[in-house]
């Protein structure tokens, strides 16, 4: 996945646009994932359509609200824009864990010829090693949404199989703030109940030798 980028800077669709400039950056953030490449632009009303769906697709497979374990999964936005006031003003329709490309980096217009996009939107899912899963995964994201994940992880052969999707989204209990303090309060008292218990049982065991020694003394009067 590094090498399709190799050289290249992505930006981070947060406040700032930090910039992924370095080789270990972008290994970091790709390295054993799923990517989606998604193409689209601002001009189009079938992209303003799909971009919310989208969003929640990738927000319900990445935020830890919705998911004990954030999917292996990286979004990252090629912009097809006629403007970079059209790019900037589309990035707020999009993930702010998603990754885009600068406007002014021609780098886009060499990836709509590579994966050969004719339409707009258009998702390609990429494997870690840069082999097309799906070359367009509008239709299926759609159609399944989150559950699509599912059959891409198997069919990329991530090496870590342990993703749990939670089943029901709305069901999903957050934890309280307090709950370490009430952990550590529990495990105090049971501590303390071990130890009243323990020594419980050695005053029991004293008693019963007491009375054992007491019975052994009357035996012996006679």
């Amino acid at each position: 996945m590094v090498d399709l980028f190799y050289d290249h800077v992505l930006v981070k669709n947060n406040k700032d646009q930090e910039e992924l400039d370095t080789e270990r950056e972008v290994v970091l953030r790709l390295q054993n994932r799923i990517l989606l490449l998604f193409f689209a632009s601002a001009e189009s009303d079938t992209c303003q359509q799909f971009a919310p769906t989208l969003h929640d697709f990738f927000k319900k497979l990445t935020d830890e609200f919705y998911v004990e374990r954030s999917a292996q999964l990286a979004l990252l936005y090629i912009s097809l824009d006629q403007s970079e006031e059209q790019l900037e003003n589309f990035l707020k329709e999009l993930p702010k864990k998603s990754l885009f490309l600068a406007y002014e980096d021609p780098y886009r217009r060499e990836l709509e010829a590579m994966f050969n996009v004719e339409e707009l939107p258009t998702v390609v899912v990429l494997r870690p090693d840069c082999s097309i899963l799906v070359p367009n995964a509008v239709e299926e994201i759609i159609r399944l949404g989150p559950d699509c994940y599912r059959n891409w992880h198997e069919a990329a052969e991530l090496l870590d199989r342990n993703f749990l999707i939670t089943e029901d989204f709305q069901e999903k209990s957050m934890r309280s703030f307090t709950d370490p303090v009430r952990r550590l309060k529990y495990k105090v008292e049971d501590e303390k109940k071990k130890k009243k218990k323990k020594k419980q049982t050695c005053n029991d065991d004293r008693e019963a030798e007491a009375g054992a020694n007491d019975r052994d003394e009357g035996r012996s009067l006679w």
